[in-house]
């Protein structure tokens, strides 16, 4: 008998554990919408400070064939500059991004489809306009109560020259 109850505790026990560990998607995935579409009011705002605070300390990017690991002073000052050479018009998601989570909850992935167009001066001081569509994943952990991004694999192809 009291081998039984001891079983029957522990399996109580185990069930309860396992059922506080329960990862919530719905809420995960509208915890990295709001990480997302920040990003794009950071572009509009021209603010690389919050832009760059969105990066984990192991932040990895890769780009047009090169694999970086750039220091947040690095990420401040790139997005400082590139956000001071253009005027965003567009920076539009083409399709809902697909979010997906491990299961335990704490690393995320987002699939991104996105156009950007900005215009910005040309060699002779003239307005030039350039619109580009990206397609990018950005690999989330989350740290403590907080989503940061751990890398981003990025590619673009210009829609207009």
């Amino acid at each position: 008998m009291k081998f039984h109850i001891k079983v029957l505790l522990l399996s109580v026990l185990l069930v309860a554990c396992k059922e506080q560990n329960q990862f919530d998607i719905e809420k995960g995935t509208k915890e990295i919408l709001k990480v997302h579409n920040l990003q794009r009011d950071y572009h509009f705002n021209k603010d690389s400070i919050s832009f760059a605070n969105q990066f984990s300390e192991n932040f990895v990017s890769i780009n047009n064939g090169i694999i970086s690991r750039p220091k947040k002073s690095e990420t401040i000052s790139r997005y400082n500059s590139y956000f001071l050479s253009v005027d965003f018009i567009r920076w539009d998601d083409v399709t809902e991004p697909i979010i997906l989570f491990s299961d335990d909850g704490t690393l995320a992935y987002a699939i991104v489809d996105k156009i950007v167009k900005v215009t910005y001066k040309g060699e002779t001081g003239e307005k030039v306009e350039r619109e580009t569509r990206f397609a990018w994943t950005t690999i989330y952990r989350k740290y403590g109560d907080e989503w940061k991004i751990d890398c981003v694999t990025s590619t673009s192809k210009p829609i207009n020259s």
